[in-house]
């Protein structure tokens, strides 16, 4: 299965450790990592899922392959900016969301609307996500709801 897992740019210490603790036991479990691509919970849960030998698709908003962070195996360059969050959670069977901001809200809305289930940690509190407090949770969510 391919999980989105969506989440700030910008993040403390706490969200990158449980970004990558995503990344790693979704690669323990075979499944595959759909991202923005970028810094922040991305990077983090790519190094996760990298160390853990899974693999790790970048949907950029950028023209530039290259722009993507170092943990990333397939990059996919849109030029699209921030048009490009519809296509991160499009290209999921499920998503996490882990803490953060605007962008983040619009992917959890896209991912809804596309009837893919949300899990979430430390997230947006809205009706569709279920709200979890470990990786494993959100991970077990996501694998029984598709």
């Amino acid at each position: 299965m391919r999980v989105s897992v969506i989440g700030g740019s910008q993040v403390d210490e706490a969200t990158h450790d449980t970004a990558v603790a995503v990344g790693q036991e979704l690669a323990h479990r075979g499944h595959a990592v759909v991202c923005g691509g970028l810094g922040g919970v991305m990077a983090a849960v790519c190094e996760g899922a990298t160390e853990a030998g899974g693999h790790t698709i970048g949907v950029l908003p950028g023209e530039d392959r290259t722009a993507a962070n170092e943990f990333v195996d397939t990059a996919v360059a849109t030029g699209l900016g921030n048009a490009r969050n519809a296509l991160v959670v499009m290209n999921g069977d499920a998503t996490i969301a882990v803490n953060g901001g605007t962008g983040t809200l619009s992917e959890i809305g896209h991912a809804l609307d596309f009837g893919r289930p949300v899990a979430g940690l430390d997230t947006y509190d809205i009706a569709g996500v279920e709200a979890v407090e470990t990786p494993t949770a959100a991970i077990e969510y996501v694998e029984q709801a598709v």
